[in-house]
């Protein structure tokens, strides 16, 4: 009876390192994309001359810095306020797809950021 808890706790250790271990990148891309849309919000708000395809073409390369594949359908840049006192949001809506062993699921992903 020992060796079959053993067994099956194993098991379960493995079964969580192995999600673990296709979960967490995708979710760490996410964070650190995050922090960059922040970037382009505030770079973009200060910046009157930047044009909505130059945000939307920094915030695919930042995607594609991280591995995140996206395209520019999916980039949402919206002017906040009036001239001069300008604000810019920046979203991207993404998913992700994970394949673990016997299971698929989709992770989604809506970062967004707004510089007022």
């Amino acid at each position: 009876m020992g060796t079959v808890k053993l067994i099956i706790g194993l098991a379960l250790i493995v079964g969580a390192i192995i999600a673990g271990a296709q979960i967490i990148p995708p979710e760490m891309a996410n964070l650190s994309f995050q922090d960059d849309l922040k970037e382009v919000a505030v770079l973009g708000g200060s910046n009157s001359f930047k044009t909505d395809d130059d945000l939307r073409l920094a915030v695919l390369n930042k995607a594609k810095a991280r591995d995140i594949a996206i395209t520019p359908e999916q980039v949402t840049i919206q002017r906040i306020g009036q001239s001069g006192l300008s604000g810019v949001y920046v979203a991207v809506d993404y998913s992700v797809p994970v394949n673990l062993p016997g299971y698929s699921l989709v992770l989604h992903f809506n970062p967004s950021s707004e510089n007022k």
